[in-house]
């Protein structure tokens, strides 16, 4: 694998913000990090309830080609995405999962992960809305891909004033998730895109 190189798969249902998470990332890589990244998404029979599906590769180089096809980090947030798309992940990769809704029953070449994203958004936070923005924190919490000041930043810029402290708060929790899992040796680390930054 090139080393410089790091796809992302976020999977989901129509409605759980699978894009939103997906355009944030990219844009929090390209804006404030430097970096080049492209974004594309996929549906299901129904654009809310059926199977979605967001790319994300993020690249010091060019970028040719947009569909991830073997991804380094994969999340699954229904049983239907884990289902789908669990073979497709990247050997020595991190498989993120939400334990409420996913049940991992595959063996695969990763380290599976699964986190109570949902749940624990429900408990302190009562807003489904922003589950999308805790699973983006719980991802960089565990990949480190951008900073979480440049995350901010994109939240800053898209999400109105009333609500940004919420997004905030859910964005912790995804951290806060995620630091207190052990961290998986991905391949394809942020210190390896970070470091080779665009002139």
């Amino acid at each position: 694998m090139e080393r410089e190189r790091y796809r992302l798969v976020f999977s989901g249902s129509g409605g759980q913000g699978v894009i939103t998470a997906a355009i944030i990332l990219a844009e929090a890589a390209v804006i404030y990090e430097g970096l080049n990244a492209v974004q594309s998404q996929s549906y299901g029979p129904e654009a809310r309830g059926g199977a979605t599906r967001a790319d994300v590769i993020i690249s010091n180089r060019d970028i040719r080609f947009p569909k991830v096809t073997q991804p380094n980090v994969l999340v699954c947030l229904t049983q239907e995405a884990y289902n789908k798309f669990s073979a497709t992940i990247r050997p020595g990769g991190l498989l993120l999962s939400d334990s409420q809704f996913v049940k991992p029953e595959r063996k695969v070449d990763a380290r599976q992960l699964g986190l109570p994203m949902h749940e624990t958004v429900m408990g302190r936070l009562g807003k489904s809305i922003v589950y999308n923005i805790c699973v983006l924190g719980a991802t960089l919490g565990l990949t480190r891909l951008v900073s979480t000041e440049s995350i901010m930043k994109v939240l800053g810029n898209r999400v109105p004033p009333d609500l940004l402290e919420l997004n905030k708060a859910a964005f912790d929790i995804g951290l806060e998730l995620a630091e207190g899992s052990e961290k998986p040796e991905v391949r394809g680390q942020r210190s390896e895109v970070s470091q080779q930054r665009k002139p």
